[in-house]
């Protein structure tokens, strides 16, 4: 196991390669990708508040506003140009998420009446629903850092632009959902639903609101409650399982958010905390029995295993945010919690496997090198990409 001090260290040299990397701490050309910068702004707080280091919270929020030039804004080669919202140039610096954000990849989004290529639609820009959650996330915890209203309200700007844009109503069938959308959100690039979309919705803009009435008595800007309603409906008797780690580490991350949030009252009566755990519990005992990670670096995806490692990190908030006596259900959560902690031993076997440097010279790390980095510098700091830290909010 890393040392706390050697951990904080090794996050804040994979962080600052990055940031040099990609543009951020340097000038010249802005590579930004919209999943990566969003945990990345969450390490760059954990190590401010690690390293008593100022230098770490300008760095989040010099990301945060080159995410919304670059993301924010249509692509240098496209016809369009300006905010993906439409919205003016001043007004548009001022609500920066209006029209959500562009995922940032390589490849131009497919235009309208191109055939669908599912091996490049993987490369193709556009929308996810699942990173702009990732985003929210980020903004909201750099609101609960700072103090600042301004972030929370962007991440309700978003989630409000997110929902407009990625769900619908299907007559006689309820609400659905898109995975993938077109750049200004106009039509849907992969019609079928995410697994956890709707889920990392709900719980994402509970957390949203709650930090809205932290801050201020009356916030102003969007209110989430319809969101959260239409988001309530498409999760209702859903199954989370999965053997994917990245969605094992999600499911986990987005139970650590639950049990936090109990205490504003919000998830009281146990139930979804318990859905996630035992889906997690199920989907742990399979992917335990596939020997993914005895295989090679080659052969291995660093930031799908690396994923799993940061959720299993917000364990040990779920067994804290859950009370015996509190009468939401909790007792038949420990059980649970004691059914998931054998797995816990992974979170340090994956991290010590990529720590290794001569598994990060293998291409399969190379090509996917900036998530792969900041993932694993997440999993060395992952306080902000799992505690909410309310304390932090005056």
């Amino acid at each position: 196991m890393v040392s706390r001090e050697r951990a904080v260290e090794q996050a804040a040299e994979l962080m600052m390669c990055f940031a040099e990397r990609t543009g951020l701490d340097a000038e010249g050309p802005k590579e930004r990708y919209l999943w990566t910068d969003a945990f990345a702004v969450c390490n760059f707080l954990s190590l401010a508040q690690a390293t008593d280091d100022e230098r770490f919270t300008e760095l989040a929020l010099r990301l945060v506003e080159q995410v919304h030039r670059v993301l924010g804004r249509h692509r240098a080669e496209d016809s369009r140009t300006g905010w993906i919202s439409g919205l003016g140039e001043e007004e548009g610096k001022s609500h920066p998420t209006r029209g959500g954000l562009r995922i940032g990849k390589k490849l131009p989004e497919r235009s309208p009446g191109e055939p669908f290529d599912e091996r490049l639609e993987w490369d193709r820009d556009g929308q996810y629903f699942h990173y702009l959650t990732k985003w929210m996330h980020a903004l909201d915890q750099l609101s609960r850092a700072t103090g600042q209203s301004r972030f929370n309200l962007w991440a309700r700007e978003l989630a409000e632009a997110a929902h407009a844009g990625f769900s619908y109503e299907v007559p006689a069938s309820g609400r659905r959902m898109v995975w993938k959308m077109s750049i200004d959100l106009s039509r849907a690039l992969v019609p079928s639903m995410g697994q956890h979309d709707p889920l990392d919705g709900f719980i994402t803009c509970i957390e949203l609101q709650v930090t809205a009435s932290m801050l201020s008595n009356t916030p102003t800007g969007p209110d989430l409650k319809l969101a959260v309603s239409d988001f309530a409906g498409l999760i209702e008797s859903r199954d989370w399982a999965t053997a994917d780690p990245l969605g094992l580490g999600g499911l986990l991350m987005d139970a650590a958010r639950v049990a936090q949030l109990t205490k504003h009252e919000a998830f009281a009566d146990g139930d979804l905390l318990e859905s996630l755990l035992t889906a997690a519990r199920d989907g742990l005992s399979v992917y335990s029995r596939l020997a993914e990670l005895q295989r090679p670096a080659s052969e291995r995806l660093a930031f799908r295993e690396i994923g799993l490692a940061i959720g299993l990190a917000g364990l040990g908030l779920i067994g804290q945010g859950v009370q015996p006596e509190d009468g939401s259900g909790s007792r038949q959560l420990h059980p649970l919690i004691a059914e998931l902690k054998p797995y816990l031993a992974l979170e340090p076997a994956i991290q010590s496997f990529w720590l290794d440097a001569c598994h990060r010279e293998e291409r399969a790390w190379s090509e996917h090198r900036d998530i792969n980095d900041v993932m694993l510098a997440t999993s060395l700091v992952p306080e902000d990409s799992l505690i909410l830290l309310p304390d932090r909010v005056e």
